[in-house]
């Protein structure tokens, strides 16, 4: 697994690779404005023409169709070459539209330029020649397709389809993703959930179900995905029943809801937690989220999963108490991003807020808003009140 620094590290390390194939590659590869007229396509064109001035309207159907059938430009036309390149750390792909041969060659070159330039290997198991009208280009966890389709067809009559690129999940990616809530091809219950609370589980699963869900809506096939959906439900719904020691339906009766989305009403599972009077309610759904692609949408780099111990954060915030200073009501939680900030070495002397991190050993701390304005301003925060002693609210609140 690639840290958050590795995509950077690889753009300077792979910067002679970029160099090399805008200044070398492409240059060379890249010859013609467009492709010549299909000689084929000319003569059913001239012909369909001609029937069409005759009246024969049953010829002109039959030459119409066979002309969709064709190619508008000469995919042998030897002027014309087109390569593209992308890369995203040390992952590349070259889109190239010539002969299999030239395509031979300039794997070759990025081989030669690697291995001498780089001191790099170039894996044959995962650098391959793909025809992507007949098989996909995999390239971050998207399978790559050149389309073909020529009954496709617009307002105008013209074929629209044919040689766009279109990004899909792969069907692999489902049947993966689904393994890890199922056992002897069955959706299970996950026990390492069960001392956590359902609104914890729920949060969980939908968390991990967002992320797959967000990284792939580019997909023109997203709506696969459905299946992992039915899956991962089926998994939160038997860990909600063994945690309650009842039946799934049971917890379909007790938690099916119904959302709104842009896309219109969808049905989720929905676990709400009353936080008393004047406050809004915690709510954590699973689901609602609609399967429809987004040609424009936003891409996270790491579909999020979380596989964690049970935490304590959501009792502790429902106590609407300050861990600091004792105050009750109005309280938020202060996150760091992990333990170890608390102990750099060389630091001055900790503020009372890092020590008590440090003593409940808790990444999270529960505080009203004005001890969390002073956190973040680094100013002392309030004293605890008289009434009650540091221990008893370690005691109370952990």
């Amino acid at each position: 697994m690639g840290g958050v620094l590795s995509p950077i590290l690889s753009n300077i390390y792979l910067d002679k690779l970029d160099t090399f194939v805008e200044t070398t590659l492409l240059p060379a590869y890249n010859r013609g404005e467009r492709r010549r007229h299909n000689p084929a396509y000319e003569e059913v064109k001239r012909r369909l023409t001609e029937a069409r001035t005759r009246g024969d309207t049953h010829e002109a159907r039959a030459l119409l169709k066979q002309r969709r059938t064709l190619p508008y430009g000469d995919p042998l036309d030897p002027a014309y070459r087109r390569l593209v390149y992308v890369r995203y750390a040390d992952d590349f792909l070259l889109g190239f539209s010539g002969p299999k041969a030239e395509a031979e060659e300039i794997k070759g070159c990025l081989r030669a330029l690697l291995r001498d330039a780089l001191a790099l290997d170039l894996s044959e198991d995962k650098t391959l020649i793909t025809h992507a009208g007949s098989a996909p280009a995999r390239f971050l966890g998207y399978a790559i397709w050149s389309q073909h389709r020529d009954d496709k067809i617009d307002r105008n009559g013209r074929r629209c389809v044919n040689g766009v690129i279109t990004l899909r999940v792969p069907t692999e990616t489902v049947a993966t993703r689904c393994r890890r809530y199922m056992r002897a091809d069955k959706p299970i219950h996950r026990p390492e959930l069960l001392a956590d609370s359902d609104f914890a589980i729920v949060s969980k699963y939908q968390a991990e179900y967002r992320g797959v869900v967000q990284y792939y809506l580019l997909a023109t096939n997203v709506h696969e995905l459905g299946h992992l959906r039915y899956v991962m439900e089926s998994s939160l719904l038997k860990t909600l029943a063994a945690k309650r020691r009842t039946t799934v339906m049971a917890m379909v009766r007790k938690h099916k809801a119904t959302t709104d989305t842009p896309d219109g009403p969808l049905t989720c599972l929905r676990v709400s937690v009353n936080r008393g009077e004047g406050k809004p309610p915690l709510v954590a759904e699973f689901g609602g989220i609609p399967l429809r692609r987004k040609p424009r949408a936003t891409l996270h780099e790491t579909p999020i999963q979380i596989w964690t111990k049970p935490s304590d954060v959501l009792a502790r915030l429902l106590a609407d108490r300050c861990e600091m200073c004792g105050h009750e009501g109005d309280c938020h939680v202060h996150h760091i991003r992990k333990m170890a900030n608390l102990h750099v070495k060389g630091r001055r002397e900790k503020p009372a807020w890092m020590r008590r991190m440090i003593a409940m050993r808790r990444k999270t701390l529960v505080v009203c808003r004005t001890c969390h304005v002073a956190i973040h301003a680094g100013r002392p925060t309030r004293q605890p009140s008289t009434d009650q002693s540091p221990e008893s609210r370690i005691r109370g609140n952990v």
